[in-house]
């Protein structure tokens, strides 16, 4: 393995000489554009700062380039850890990082580093570490350097499933769900919408078995996320009466959420509702069939053990005239007093969004494409996964990525044109240098016939 530095000049003499080690062809590719843009500004650097350098030996490569490599690689859906190392092949983004690797023993297309060398780094760090990492990297220069404040988030727990009869996952439990089961693990999130993007910027990971609430309520109720006036919407897996009123009046946070049909306030939201018959269309031209109404002062029909402290709450009820009998009725609350049915409703239709979120980070970023069965190593892999998911929301925000808002990155690549050419990559000892092709092939076409016999073997593999 050779670890690279970018030298156009040492290379072009080399290749004069005939005294190339390797050769490949560089392509211009949306995911490389991505890491140009976030690297420049700053971004990587104070992810590098965050997560901390454990490397002792061997570690001549800057961190906040092999970070670079392996964001890109899960990027690219490369799960391996062989892939990382060379998980970056534009030229541009290669100029920009400096650094490559490259293996003299082997073609370039299987892999540049062997496996063992990542995972003593990777080793080197405790999976709450990495957790905590992500969180204080987007709570922190994310949102500073991008000036970001979300002021509406999602709360949400999805499984991330192993194959249900290996037990070799490390912390894997097995559980069952409304029929179905799965082993594996859950993935705790807080989706901060921040104008046209969405941002998971607080997460927790821990045990398929545990209950939503109980994965994330700490999360919820000590997370720097949160500000004054704040929106915090929920499904019926995060339904408590202490929560409620903990984050109406500790934090100032107003949630949103459904209520269970077996609950008293939801038997009295739709007798009030039918009572009262003030039916309006709901704002979704989607629903022609629904309509909605609104109940307030239902705060006494949910208490808590300790009632005196209950905040109060008013509701939308959804009164869909197609349904069946069992999903007739719907009832949405929220603790933000000033607002209306229709307001509540369009709020909550909000949610949709971060399950649009998992399923994209799922079926095309393969989050659940573990490599390995050690706890670690799983975390890793999440983390620079929602890392690359990141990236690619927040390059939405720069300068000429706004082409992409509301584009998933599946979308995005089959509309990507590359605005530069195709290059070549020399190797030469510790230095690479990058040339246009056709700046490449004259080089090539103006060497002696002797000097080119020496270069074919290298340039053989491009």
């Amino acid at each position: 393995m050779k670890i690279s530095s970018n030298d156009k000049g040492i290379t072009l003499e080399a290749i004069r000489k005939g005294e190339i080690d390797a050769a490949d062809v560089a392509f211009p590719n949306l995911i490389d554009d991505i890491i140009i843009k976030i690297k420049n500004t700053g971004l990587i650097d104070k992810l590098a700062d965050i997560l901390g350098d454990k490397r002792r030996d061997n570690a001549p490569i800057p961190f906040n380039a092999l970070l670079a490599l392996f964001v890109a690689a899960k990027m690219k859906i490369h799960s391996s850890l062989t892939d990382v190392p060379f998980a970056i092949t534009d030229a541009t983004a290669l100029t920009e990082i400096g650094w490559n690797i490259w293996d003299s023993g082997r073609p370039l297309s299987e892999g540049l580093m062997t496996e063992g060398t990542i995972r003593n780094l990777v080793g080197k760090y405790e999976a709450e570490e990495l957790v905590a990492a992500y969180n204080s990297y987007v709570q922190g220069p994310i949102f500073e350097s991008m000036n970001i404040r979300p002021y509406i988030h999602i709360l949400d727990c999805s499984w991330l499933e192993v194959e249900i009869t290996n037990s070799n996952y490390e912390k894997s439990e097995v559980t069952k769900e409304n029929g179905a089961s799965g082993r594996g693990y859950k993935l705790a999130s807080l989706r901060g919408i921040s104008g046209d993007i969405g941002l998971l910027e607080d997460i927790r990971i821990g045990s398929i078995k545990q209950h939503d609430l109980a994965l994330s309520e700490e999360m919820v109720k000590q997370s720097r996320v949160f500000n004054t006036g704040d929106i915090l919407i929920n499904d019926r897996g995060f339904i408590s009466r202490e929560l409620l009123n903990y984050l109406k009046t500790e934090r100032g946070v107003d949630i949103y959420i459904p209520l269970r049909k077996d609950m008293d306030a939801f038997e009295m939201a739709v007798s009030v509702a039918k009572e009262q018959d003030k039916w309006c269309n709901h704002p979704n031209k989607k629903r022609k069939t629904q309509k909605i109404a609104f109940v307030d002062s239902l705060g006494p029909f949910w208490v808590s053990s300790h009632p005196g402290q209950d905040v109060a709450f008013n509701a939308c009820v959804v009164w869909d005239i197609a349904a069946s009998a069992e999903y007739e009725y719907r009832v949405f609350i929220t603790t933000d007093t000033t607002v209306t049915a229709r307001q509540i409703i369009k709020t909550y239709e909000l949610r949709p969004e971060i399950e649009e979120d998992y399923r994209q980070i799922k079926d095309f970023w393969k989050i659940e494409d573990f490599k390995s069965t050690k706890y670690r190593f799983i975390v890793f892999h999440i983390v620079m996964v929602l890392i690359g998911y990141l990236y690619f929301q927040l390059f939405k925000l720069l300068p000429g990525g706004e082409f992409y808002i509301g584009k998933s990155l599946p979308v995005a690549l089959k509309k990507y044109v590359p605005e530069g050419q195709r290059s070549v990559i020399c190797y030469c000892g510790l230095f690479f240098g990058i040339f246009e092709f056709l700046e490449f092939l004259d080089i090539y076409a103006a060497l002696p016939p002797n000097i080119q016999i020496q270069l074919r073997p290298a340039l053989s593999k491009v």
